[in-house]
């Protein structure tokens, strides 16, 4: 067995006696694994909630033994895990989710810098709590994907993924289309769509909110409309910038005003008390626009001259890891608070991302998060609503987070090849640079392998053994036609010299639910494919 197997195996045993007792809950990115750090289980509690996730297929040997905790989760003791699947078995698991969408390079309204686009996720949250978006917009030009790391539950990365697309599109319309979209509101006529949404059919909507969802879109576009300079719409960059702004106001406005519907009320703390993290592309005939709030990121797949691959990133990670985020943060605050504002690479030794929708409890007063909390209907369960009476350290000057995003405009060059869009589950595990030559050699067929060079030529027997396996692993086959599926497959299961490794992939696949989060994050990737041969004609 694997020292993977071992270590898992030795975890597990440990892990359950941790989770019989409460731990304090926490709003974390858990990056890297194995994490100390145990996490409060998140439960759906709507009942349309159909995602897939490796435990449907997990085997078991003999029966389940261990006990169960008090929400009624079953913890795993050593004597469940069973790391046997099959090849049959482990492409069920990492397929569940995939998507292949191929765009017409014409679609009556102009060419497409799109080709097609592959997609997929995979949980180790139960349920999952990553997000994707991609559509159309129907109004304007361009492309929109989006991929949404959620924490504290899925809650918040439902509600963004669902709006944020609808905001940056009404954004960029024109005056007249949205004086023609208010008046099929006012009398009541059907309303041009706005996106052509790309759905699987794993995806999930709020269908309850779905009217308060209209009725702030519709108030944004009205206020669009009251600005005289709205005229032709704003250009990409600011009507990202502005959707992001708007809708975590939203967010925050819906937690604060009352609903006659329980159902609708909860939802929208739910949403506000959560958080999530965002990157969004727009996709335009001769640009990319990247805008990033928190950890996941944006890259692009360069072809070189000479054939080799490089990738070129439209992101940067808002985390402690980034020096010029936390001189941002720290500078918002008291030269007193220099030190407690980020600890232990956290923000207020919590939060893991430094910018994130959604999120209140680093964003309101005290005051009021208890007068919210407080307005809720008598008895109601906070444990039920996934709400922790969980109050940051060192909570002194709020708000200590905000949801701006950084935003890139990129010129379309043919060499660009594709994007990739993958939220911190990916890129935990790879680099930038790794994950742009497994979608390129991917995609090309071709696996350049560099001559070998004068100090490799002294190689010992045993060094020039090594290097061969690392060619071989390079220049094995794909399995998935799905580039997505290929970088999630690679991020779990490549082994010591870049092989993929059936037994360490097995492994992190079947870990029950209790167990997985410990080892591995969520994981979302879409894997954009760009017509260069659009970008050479401009």
């Amino acid at each position: 067995m694997s020292r993977v197997c071992a270590s898992i195996l030795q975890r597990a045993s440990s892990y359950t006696s941790t989770l019989s007792c409460t731990a304090p809950f926490q709003y974390t990115h858990f990056v890297g694994f194995p994490s100390s750090q145990p996490r409060a289980a998140h439960q759906c509690h709507f009942s349309s909630w159909g995602n897939v996730t490796s435990r449907s297929v997990l085997c078991f040997t003999g029966e389940e033994s261990g006990s169960w905790s008090q929400s009624g989760r079953h913890l795993s003791t050593h004597q469940d895990l069973d790391f046997q699947l099959s090849r049959v078995q482990i492409n069920s698991i990492l397929r569940s989710n995939e998507q292949t969408v191929s765009v017409p390079e014409f679609d009556g309204r102009g060419l497409s810098a799109v080709k097609k686009f592959e997609s997929n996720q995979l949980a180790a949250n139960t349920p999952n709590e990553d997000r994707r978006s991609a559509a159309t917009c129907l109004q304007s030009k361009g492309m929109l994907f989006g991929v949404f790391d959620g924490h504290g539950g899925w809650a918040c990365a439902q509600a963004v993924s669902e709006r944020l697309l609808y905001y940056t599109a009404v954004a960029m319309m024109s005056k007249q289309i949205l004086e023609e979209l208010e008046k099929c509101m006012e009398h009541g006529r059907a309303v041009p769509p706005i996106l052509q949404w790309y759905k699987h059919h794993t995806d999930f909507n709020y269908r309850e909110s779905a009217s308060l969802y209209v009725d702030h879109l519709r108030v944004f576009w009205q206020e669009l409309l009251d600005t005289e300079e709205h005229g032709e719409g704003m250009s990409p960059l600011d009507a990202l910038d502005c959707s992001f702004k708007r809708l975590d106001a939203d967010i925050s406005l819906e937690a604060q005003v009352p609903f006659s519907n329980d159902l609708m009320k909860s939802t929208a703390i739910q949403v506000a008390f959560a958080g999530c993290t965002a990157c969004v592309a727009h996709v335009g005939t001769d640009r990319i626009h990247v805008a990033n709030s928190g950890d996941c990121r944006a890259v692009v797949g360069v072809l070189e001259e000479d054939g080799s691959w490089s990738a070129l990133p439209l992101s940067q990670d808002h985390n402690s890891q980034n020096q010029a985020e936390m001189e941002r943060i720290k500078a918002q605050h008291p030269p007193s608070e220099r030190d407690t504002v980020v600890t232990d690479d956290r923000l207020l030794g919590v939060l893991m991302p430094l910018r994130a929708f959604g999120d209140v409890r680093f964003k309101w007063s005290h005051e009021l998060q208890q007068s919210i909390l407080a307005s809720l209907e008598p008895g109601v369960d906070l444990d039920s609503l996934n709400l922790y009476q969980y109050s940051p350290p060192n909570y002194l000057t709020p708000p200590y987070l905000d949801v701006a995003p950084d935003i890139t405009c990129h010129q379309l060059r043919p060499q660009d090849r594709f994007l990739i869009l993958g939220t911190d589950g990916l890129w935990d595990e790879l680099g930038n640079e790794e994950a742009v030559r497994l979608v390129g050699e991917h995609l090309s067929g071709i696996h350049l392998q560099a001559p070998v060079s004068p100090s490799e030529r002294q190689m010992k027997l045993g060094q020039m053994h090594e290097l061969l396996l690392k060619r071989q692993a390079r220049a094995s086959p794909a399995l998935d036609t799905n580039a997505a599926t290929h970088l999630i497959r690679h991020a779990l299961g490549t082994g010591e010299y870049g092989e993929l490794c059936q037994e360490r992939l097995a492994s992190l696949l079947t870990l029950p639910e209790d167990l997985a989060r410990m080892y591995r994050d969520d994981i979302t990737v879409t894997v954009v494919y760009l017509n260069s041969d659009l970008a050479r004609h401009s």
